[in-house]
């Protein structure tokens, strides 16, 4: 008889069933069951769940619940809303961070080979060619070393980017520069020409790229934001923009999503959108990571790592 494991999630339908495809793919001794479709006597047993952007009342209707897979890397909202006590693992999917690495990469070589300018060039009927830096005088700093990070990194640095990075605990990357602390942070800012931010949203991340960081930064300096809106102060950043302490900014994350048709950043010269696409989730691979944190569990009863609440991640 095939085990029952509760999907709870805000997600649309169609996609949400279409992550129930995958996981009972990927996982066939267990029946992946929307919240909805639960019977009484299966909310009673679930011990495990995976989620995605789960409604809280429902992690509540589960009273033997020790702990939830999320599908996403990103957990800020699950561990605000979900109950204290409850165990929570989010997605780390080496699939995951390949793909972020390559939107590092492809939104870096963006901005190193300056096609904002470009673009503005086209956008008047202009044909002008301008000097192209050498790479070896181009310093990348990226802030945020975990998972995610480290990988991007080393990318970097294989195509020839000299590569300093930031994380809260010092990390050790071959052919990356890392930094930690308030020191290595002004460091990083003082010497990046492009500042990519990966960093998770905490109470110590929350507005850490403010007026006076940003101040630190090279002028022209650009920016990369591919982690979490708030880690950097909204009004801050435009007003590095507006005086050309920024050059530019790719912007994937925001502090309110979809991004409001009143913000000022859409029809910002120097702002390039995306609508959260950096490193999307993908379902097979993510899948697999679910079937084995999962299946390790109904095997042996052992929790995979969760995440540390005073953390964040």
């Amino acid at each position: 008889m095939s085990t029952i494991i509760p999907f709870l999630t805000r997600m649309q339908a169609d996609i949400a069933a279409d992550w129930v495809e995958a996981l009972a793919a990927a996982m066939p001794s267990c029946r992946f069951v929307p919240f909805r479709d639960l019977s009484s006597e299966d909310r009673r047993q679930a011990r495990v769940a995976v989620v995605a952007d789960p409604e809280p009342s429902e992690l509540l209707e589960l009273p033997s619940l020790r702990w939830v897979q999320s599908l996403w890397a990103g957990v800020e909202r699950l561990m605000k809303e979900a109950p204290s006590d409850l165990h929570v693992v989010r997605m780390i999917d080496p699939m995951l961070a390949q793909s972020m690495a390559n939107a590092v990469l492809a939104w870096t070589l963006y901005l190193y080979r300056d096609m904002p300018r470009y673009r503005a060039q086209q956008a008047a009927r202009v044909w002008r060619q301008h000097a192209l830096p050498e790479q070896s005088d181009t310093p990348v700093g990226i802030l945020g070393l975990g998972a995610l990070g480290s990988v991007a990194a080393q990318s970097l640095a294989a195509q020839g980017f000299p590569v300093l990075g930031w994380s809260r605990r010092l990390a050790t990357i071959e052919g990356v520069t890392c930094l930690s602390g308030s020191d290595g942070l002004e460091h990083l800012l003082r010497t990046a020409r492009i500042i990519v931010v990966l960093l998770p949203l905490t109470d110590d991340t929350r507005g850490m790229l403010g007026r006076d960081e940003l101040a630190l930064a090279q002028r022209g300096a650009a920016l990369i934001n591919f982690g979490r809106g708030s880690v950097v102060d909204s009004e801050a950043l435009l007003a590095a923009l507006d005086a050309g302490q920024l050059s530019h900014a790719v912007l994937d994350v925001f502090d309110e999503e979809p991004l409001p048709d009143a913000s000022p950043l859409w029809g910002h010269e120097r702002v390039t959108i995306l609508p959260h696409i950096s490193a999307p989730t993908n379902m097979r691979t993510a899948s697999k990571v679910v079937a084995a944190n999962v299946g390790g569990f109904l095997t042996s009863g052992t929790l995979p790592a969760g995440v540390d609440r005073t953390q964040g991640y």
